[in-house]
């Protein structure tokens, strides 16, 4: 190891110190939202466990709930906490709930509020990026990518019928599995009904660059609290000079 990555090194397991200092020493009241939720959206993000030296890295996943133009939170192995947390604010009558097509974030979407009030919408942009790994003709991507913006499942789905690509067959049965979540993207966009997921997605990424500094590894038991506390920074309820 060169003197400058001995100092680098260093200066990232100074900050981790310094992180889990405050980690340990804030105690913050879960947060609400100001205003009544009309859209959210779910993903996953992934953390590194501390593990004996030697021994190869652990990570696990916790999941991100971001309500769009308002805060966001982020729950370590807790998707129960997440789902009371969501279903404590106030929510529109017509919430708009985004997710990608992990099984995971859509069980928790189906635990918030009631069916009649959900509109649960598949993101737009991981479906077509579903749709072009499928690969092949572009002119057949080109016209499902055009049915699948206007909601036309059934058309896009027979499309690839009769090919034997194995993408081409999982596209389809991903398709059936979230037909009832693929409306007229179009319209919704028209209407100004969000389409995408991106507003959890940049919440993950700015969590990450904390908890996933170079050399950082986490106690388990202080997991939740240190995503509770990069919540509270990143939503403004808290400053670093209010924990110093």
């Amino acid at each position: 190891m060169t003197p400058e990555e001995k100092a680098k090194l260093q200066e990232h397991l100074r900050q981790a110190a310094e992180i889990l200092y405050i980690v340990k020493k804030c105690q913050l009241p879960k947060p609400k939202i100001a205003q009544k939720a009309e859209a959210l959206s779910v993903d996953g993000g992934t953390v590194r466990l501390r593990t004996a030296l030697g021994q190869e890295s652990e990570w696990r996943n916790y999941k991100a709930l971001k309500v769009h133009e308002q805060i966001g939170v982020a729950f370590f192995r807790d998707n129960e906490g997440l789902i009371e947390w969501i279903n404590q604010q106030s929510l529109s009558q017509n919430i708009t709930c985004l997710g990608d097509g992990h099984d995971g974030i859509w069980n928790i979407i189906q635990e918030i509020s009631h069916e009649q009030q959900r509109r649960e919408v598949l993101d737009w942009y991981h479906l077509k990026e579903n749709l072009y790994r499928v690969g092949g003709s572009i002119r057949r991507l080109k016209k499902v990518e055009h049915y699948l913006w206007q909601g036309f499942v059934k058309e896009a789905i027979e499309e690839f019928e009769g090919l034997k690509n194995k993408k081409a067959q999982n596209f389809q049965a991903y398709l059936r599995k979230h037909q009832k979540r693929i409306p007229d993207y179009q319209l919704y966009q028209e209407l100004k009904i969000c389409i995408g997921s991106g507003s959890v997605e940049s919440l993950i990424k700015q969590i990450a660059s904390r908890v996933k500094i170079t050399g950082a590894q986490w106690n388990k038991n202080n997991i939740s609290q240190m995503l509770t506390l990069r919540c509270a920074y990143l939503n403004g309820d808290i400053s670093l000079s209010t924990i110093a």
